[in-house]
């Protein structure tokens, strides 16, 4: 009987990553131990590597990669089966999943549509306004709902507006402003992911990452995140459409001022479903950046947390949850629920696993030593200055990125940047935000990110223009981290001139 071993479809990238992901680990817990007297950090590093080939080549489905760990771990003496397997499941989880259980709520009511025809009949129909109006709403929306959501909704909004425009403009013109507002379509919802912890996979990655790796540090909470990434996701957003502006935006046209509002008349009235969802989304927002003390200076705010006998047991996915379980409890009126658990079959069951994937294999990191190990090979990082640092490790991932999934890109990185700044005395934190908020820079290549690839399918980008735009992007992105870390990283408790006891 022939033994099929690759299916007909698989890219010879694949194919080579199925090989090669288990022969390397292989290769280096049989021959090439890195620390003889502790085998466990030539198995974990085997296997994490096996992981990484995995998920950069796709050889297999990235949620099955994740998985490695649960199967393997345990075989090889890395950590308890037990405690292997309650990291795929935790606080940072459910604040994932109650957040996306409230984007699909708008999803399904039609309420992230009538926030964004709203939003553009404001902005106005002249080219830049309309650009600009393109890039904040799906911005707005992607702090709160998937890119790749909020991208395949605003895309036939788009393309509405560039079969209106072809109607009384030249094909070369149209053709230009459509590129240009397109892309920034693509980038826009990859920019405003970074502005919450739920915007985007890396934002949450990195924050049970942290916890696992420094149990004793102080959490970083919604609140603090916001502060911090959202005025970086506001700034980089004006230079993006600047940078569009100038390259594509720049022609003359009225489109008609009812063209907005004509859409968002077919809409219809605003039925109590969709004020109800908007009601929990608003109330959801304030929780998440009120629930802990706000501390401005010596101004601090207290959160409302503080009400309750263990303000300590109350986190963002407590919150997440209890909010979005009232959406299974308040009654529809065209169904029994404004959600039904059929509708929970939507939830990204994958990026779960993934995440479990990452922080699974953070715990095998920190338990094996191969963290410990990580950090005394790079030691000599020690005397390069904080900016080079810094914008070292953001160039570097934002590279990778356009290689593999931004999820698959923190989970592998953040826990040998944690270890990195434990072994050269410099603050983890101020190596592992600048690698999480650039792996969310992907603007080069239709397979960095799904927003990339969606656009790239329309047919009127090419890969040569996103990649001129994207480049371009990426550079102004580095920059932009590494001043951010030094101007705002005191939102996020970094301070460059001392290393934190929590950290030793």
């Amino acid at each position: 009987m022939k033994l099929i071993l690759f299916h007909r479809n698989l890219t010879l990238l694949q194919k080579a990553g199925y090989i090669l992901g288990p022969l390397t680990a292989f290769v280096i817990i049989v021959f090439a131990q890195p620390d003889a007297q502790n085998p466990l950090v030539g198995y974990t590093a085997g296997l994490a590597l096996w992981m990484a080939i995995w998920w950069i080549t796709e050889a297999v489905p990235l949620p099955v990669t994740a998985l490695i760990p649960v199967a393997l771990f345990p075989l090889f003496g890395i950590m308890n089966g037990k405690a292997v397997s309650s990291l795929y499941f935790n606080h940072v989880i459910f604040l994932f999943l109650g957040g996306f259980m409230v984007a699909i709520a708008m999803e399904k009511w039609n309420l992230h549509r009538r926030i964004a025809l709203f939003t553009l009949m404001i902005f106005g129909v002249k080219p830049a306004r309309i650009l600009f109006g393109f890039m904040a709403v799906t911005a707005f929306l992607s702090m709160w709902i998937s890119n790749t959501a909020t991208t395949m909704m605003m895309v036939p909004i788009a393309m509405s507006v560039i079969l209106n425009l072809e109607t009384f403009l030249d094909e070369k013109a149209v053709k230009k402003y459509s590129v240009g507002l397109l892309l920034g379509i693509a980038y826009s919802s990859s920019i405003g992911g970074i502005a919450t912890l739920i915007g985007t996979p890396p934002n949450p990655a990195f924050i049970r990452i942290f916890s696992i790796s420094f149990p004793n540090a102080p959490e970083i909470t919604f609140a603090q995140w916001f502060f911090f990434a959202f005025p970086i996701s506001v700034v980089f957003l004006f230079i993006a459409w600047f940078v569009l502006y100038i390259l594509f935006g720049r022609i003359k046209f009225n489109l008609s001022k009812d063209h907005f509002r004509n859409k968002y008349s077919e809409l219809g009235k605003m039925r109590k479903e969709e004020k109800i969802v908007l009601f929990i989304f608003i109330t959801l927002a304030v929780l998440w950046l009120t629930r802990a003390p706000i501390v401005i200076n010596n101004l601090k705010i207290p959160g409302w947390s503080q009400l309750f006998p263990h303000p300590e047991y109350i986190n963002d996915g407590v919150v997440a949850i209890a909010v979005a379980m009232l959406l299974f409890i308040i009654p529809a009126k065209d169904q029994c629920r404004i959600l039904k658990w059929e509708d929970a079959k939507k939830l990204p069951w994958g990026i779960v696993l993934l995440f479990g994937g990452g922080f699974a294999l953070a715990g095998g990191f920190k338990d094996s030593g191969l963290s410990n190990w990580v950090g005394q090979q790079l030691y000599g990082l020690k005397e390069l200055p904080p900016a080079v640092t810094v914008s070292s490790i953001s160039a570097v991932v934002a590279g990778l990125t356009e290689l593999t999934s931004n999820t698959a890109t923190s989970q592998m990185a953040l826990p040998i940047l944690a270890a990195l700044g434990t072994s050269i005395g410099k603050n983890p934190v101020l190596l592992m935000v600048p690698a999480t908020l650039a792996s969310s820079f992907a603007f080069l290549m239709p397979v960095a990110t799904p927003p990339n690839a969606i656009i790239f399918g329309t047919g009127k980008v090419s890969i040569q223009e996103m990649f001129r735009v994207g480049l371009t992007l990426e550079i102004i992105g580095v920059i932009v981290i590494t001043t951010a870390i030094f101007l705002l990283g005191p939102v996020l408790g970094i301070d460059v001139s001392q290393f934190p006891e929590w950290a030793k």
